[in-house]
């Protein structure tokens, strides 16, 4: 059953059974065999072809397709669990918020490896808000974020210090802001206000490409000094120091995973490192 599925959702796709053949690696035949059968089984017309080529969907054919792609995500995700139960492993997925993923997660990744080779981790980037509300509803096992959010039933631990500071030129303009949800747009938010700034500014939902921009000597925005490696910038006062934190839930089922979680309390070792060209004051 999934064999078809996954031939109707190329076919589906593509509208097209010959290109359907090509992403499936069969031939055109063994595509059209599949989707009588499945056409059998339902007892209904999944697509009509109108002309030689063109192929159109029909309602039934709709609803089918937005089914089908949760149903082919379970059953892989099913798949994999079983795959690694008998082979004793551990799947763990984690979500960072966007400067702990880029500065302080790979080096982590490498040491959670090589203290827990059992465990398989997959890694999803989001904003503060994004990784509470995902471990809230249990699309993680646990995550990192950079702004001191709380919710029910959520332990919450600082982790590493992390110094904000005002990279690109001010003066020049424009200013470059992360999305409300964000870690870093409150103490933008309190910089513009304290300095009574009213200027123009685009909002960016991704750090790198923030920091693309910066280094292309465009715009100026308030980033974490790890990410300032080669772009001018001036350090700002203590009120801008945060901290990256560790978030879990209060009862895990796994026992593994409350080993990775302590030992990253305990063990994990965030270093600063500073390359970066401070402005002259």
């Amino acid at each position: 059953m999934f064999k078809k599925l996954t031939t109707f959702k190329a076919v589906y796709e593509t509208k097209n059974f010959s290109k359907a053949a090509e992403l499936l690696f069969v031939v055109q035949p063994t595509v059209s065999s599949q989707i009588k059968q499945l056409e059998n089984e339902l007892d209904t017309t999944l697509f009509i072809r109108n002309g030689r080529k063109e192929i159109l969907t029909t309602p039934q054919a709709d609803l089918l397709y937005q089914k089908t792609g949760h149903l082919l995500d379970d059953w892989e995700a099913l798949k994999l669990s079983i795959q690694q139960q008998k082979d004793n492993i551990t799947h763990c997925v984690i979500a960072a918020s966007h400067t702990f993923s880029i500065y302080l997660l790979p080096d982590l990744i490498i040491s959670l490896r090589q203290h827990f080779p059992n465990i398989t981790f997959d890694i999803k980037m989001m904003n503060s808000l994004e990784v509470l509300e995902a471990l809230e509803h249990h699309e993680i096992d646990f995550g990192f974020i950079e702004k001191p959010l709380s919710a029910k039933q959520i332990h919450r631990f600082p982790l590493a210090d992390d110094q904000l500071v005002l990279a690109g030129n001010p003066e020049a303009g424009p200013w470059l802001v992360r999305e409300k949800t964000s870690g870093v747009y409150y103490y933008t938010q309190r910089y513009l206000e304290e300095h009574d700034i009213q200027t123009e500014t685009h909002t960016i939902q991704n750090n790198e490409m923030i920091v693309a921009l910066l280094k292309k000597g465009f715009g100026c925005a308030i980033i974490s000094q790890r990410a300032a490696q080669d772009i001018p910038y001036q350090k700002l006062s203590e009120k801008y120091s945060r901290q990256f934190y560790l978030i879990t839930r209060e009862q895990d089922s796994l026992s593994e995973l409350t080993n990775i979680t302590q030992w990253i309390q305990e063990k994990a070792d965030f270093k600063t490192t500073d390359k970066s060209t401070k402005l002259q004051n």
